[in-house]
């Protein structure tokens, strides 16, 4: 996905790894925002921080896109439910 495409109020889809865990991964929906922090610059608002809007992240517009790249990525048959 081309971030820059992306507007304050968007929902998308991210592939997040638990930072403590890093075998451990799911699929969390976040909100495209502008950051307080950094006036004109977007981030994502994902488990109630703020985080820099750039290409680090594996970003979906939808959650179906998000769990296929997901199955490929973690070579999960495709009939797998991810929970």
């Amino acid at each position: 996905m081309n971030i820059s495409e992306l507007t304050s109020g968007d929902q998308v889809f991210v592939i997040y790894r638990n930072p403590h865990t890093q075998n451990v991964a799911q699929i969390q929906e976040a909100a495209v925002v502008e950051d307080p922090f950094h006036p004109g610059q977007m981030s994502l608002f994902l488990f109630e921080e703020y985080y820099p809007l750039t290409d680090e992240y594996a970003i979906y517009r939808s959650f179906q896109e998000a769990e296929h790249e997901y199955n490929q990525y973690f070579d999960l048959p495709q009939d797998e439910d991810l929970y």
